[in-house]
């Protein structure tokens, strides 16, 4: 987890905005100078507290909902609570064998990616997602054509493992058989061994470089390999990560605005959003958390992501973790989600 530097407050400082989040996050209410200065167990009065926490409040760690006379953290107040006050507890034995025995139990590395989410969601109480395993694009071993009419083409795209995906082309003139043979000659010299996504620019470039050189068949030919490696064979995005629990933040008066809940529901159902999220945790050593706007989508304003990567020998595949809103309990969510990444990487990894 990334710590970051808050030179500007001081040990008593510190120590009062440490008890106001923790109260916050158990309580959910606005926290007064008289319940710090109880539950701070420091010797001083509320007037004092009362100082102190104007300082957090123009500092920006605190505010007060709209007329309470107590205080709620901001996300620079829990930015600072996660870098550099929170107490990490050790994850209660009873979850620890919940998450061995399940990711132990399944067999079939997709079924053990829908069971790392629901985990996630049934241990916490939050919503769980996991991103799938990012594999190597697959490689292109042949391409046929064949004559379906004199204008329809059914183009057969073979893959390295073994994958067979087929798409028919529409023509805007008639093509013999001799000649899609030719075509298919000329996009097999070309493109074997490319993933779709180099095919593509090859054929770009081909086009680029030798266009005024390029007979008729030429053409045709990279006119239809143009249109066979075109969106065919890539994965949805919107089938890239699974998600658990969306149901649990009904549960938060945080995130009680229905326009809010239908926001987030809408971008639970399409899932590009947070996959994109999700993305941006790769590469990133252990746990990462995003607060409020800093994972820079409008809809996870008032909630927070913890996540960690998942790997296998040293490869990082995907991501894990919850979603809730800000005032979760990050020091037993960050070792679920912590132990959660690392069992399920030995899970996979003695199914590789």
């Amino acid at each position: 987890m990334t710590i970051r530097q808050h030179p500007e407050l001081n040990e008593r400082a510190r120590h009062i905005l440490k008890v106001l989040v923790e109260s916050y996050i158990q309580d959910g209410q606005p926290v007064g100078s008289r319940n710090l200065a109880r539950s701070s167990g420091l010797d001083l009065s509320a007037a004092t507290i009362r100082n102190v926490m104007a300082d957090l409040e123009d500092m920006g760690y605190i505010r007060a909902p709209h007329t309470s006379a107590g205080r709620i953290p901001t996300s620079q107040g829990y930015r600072l609570f996660v870098d550099a006050l929170v107490n990490i507890k050790p994850l209660e034995q009873h979850a620890m064998h919940i998450l061995q025995g399940q990711l132990k139990a399944e067999r079939d590395p997709a079924a053990l990616i829908q069971s790392a989410s629901s985990l996630l969601s049934c241990i916490t109480q939050l919503t769980g997602v996991v991103s799938l395993p990012r594999r190597n694009p697959s490689s292109i071993r042949q391409i046929e054509f064949l004559s379906l009419s004199s204008r329809q083409v059914l183009a057969i795209l073979v893959m390295n493992r073994n994958e067979v995906q087929n798409r028919i082309i529409q023509l805007d003139a008639d093509v013999s058989s001799s000649e899609l043979q030719q075509a298919a000659n000329f996009l097999n010299e070309r493109l074997i061994g490319k993933d779709l996504q180099q095919a593509r620019a090859a054929l770009l470039e081909e086009m680029r470089e030798h266009r005024e050189d390029m007979n008729r068949m030429m053409l045709s030919a990279i006119e239809l390999g143009e249109k066979t490696v075109a969106d065919l064979g890539d994965q949805k995005q919107d089938e890239d990560c699974v998600i658990a629990g969306e149901t649990n933040l009904m549960g938060y008066d945080d995130l009680s605005d229905i326009t809010k809940l239908r926001e987030l529901f809408a971008a639970f159902t399409r899932k590009r959003d947070i996959l994109g999220l999700l993305d941006k945790c790769l590469q990133a050593d252990g746990v990462k958390i995003f607060i409020g706007r800093e994972s820079g989508q409008a809809v996870f304003d008032e909630c927070s992501l913890v996540t960690a990567p998942y790997e296998v020998d040293g490869e990082q595949l995907g991501v894990l973790g919850v979603i809730g809103p800000k005032r979760i309990p990050y020091e037993r969510v960050i070792p679920v989600v912590d132990i959660t990444a690392k069992l399920l990487s030995l899970a996979l990894k003695s199914r590789h």
